[in-house]
């Protein structure tokens, strides 16, 4: 475990420079989740780290563990996907460091609730992600971008890092309907400044 966060944390600083800053929250039942805060180039990225420390797996899909009752199920703690989220935001609007916990919550969550974060996913916290957002949930985006997926050695999985992109109330439902690829269109279309920490929805009529 301890390995490969040394390998994604050198991954992030190769991409996104130095953390000026880092904090650790820690849940009842998880491991430590740290977030890493990069600032420069007028905007502020933040990375979870602690997250990819273990493979994320659907227990509804788990095969029961040799000699345990059919209804007990055990993670693979090789195979399965494994991951760190990102959020980017442009400062100076809002206390846009609060995130800081919502976005550790969001990747205890394979822990906590067992649910495999992946691509066009939606993910909610039930509260906003600073004081002042219009958000509580976001959009997992595609990994490669910003950060360059980390490939581990054989049989373990590549370690992906997927951006978060936040959602309003109103954006959440109708790409439960129209699917995340649609709404990104939308947001493309009409030039949506997704690192806003305080803007309005996109236009869905």
């Amino acid at each position: 475990m301890s390995d490969v966060l040394a390998l994604v944390e050198a991954r992030l600083r190769t991409a996104l420079g130095e953390p000026d800053a880092r904090a650790a929250v820690t849940f009842l039942g998880t491991d430590r989740i740290e977030v890493l805060r990069f600032a420069g180039d007028g905007v502020v990225r933040y990375a979870t780290l602690g997250m990819s420390a273990h493979p994320m797996t659907d227990p509804a899909g788990a095969a029961p563990g040799l000699g345990a009752p059919p209804s007990v199920v055990f993670a693979d703690p090789v195979a399965g996907p494994r991951a760190e989220l990102l959020i980017t935001l442009r400062p100076g609007r809002a206390d846009i460091d609060k995130v800081l916990r919502p976005l550790a919550v969001l990747a205890a969550s394979p822990q906590v609730e067992g649910v495999v974060v992946a691509p066009g996913a939606s993910l909610d916290t039930g509260e906003p992600l600073w004081p002042g957002a219009g958000f509580t949930s976001v959009l997992v985006a595609a990994s490669g971008g910003l950060v360059e997926d980390l490939e581990l050695d054989a049989p373990l999985d590549p370690v992906r890092f997927l951006p978060l992109l936040p959602m309003t109330p109103n954006e959440a439902a109708w790409k439960r309907v129209h699917g995340a690829e649609a709404l990104q269109e939308r947001w493309l279309a009409q030039g949506t400044d997704l690192r806003d920490p305080l803007r309005g929805g996109a236009d869905l009529t």
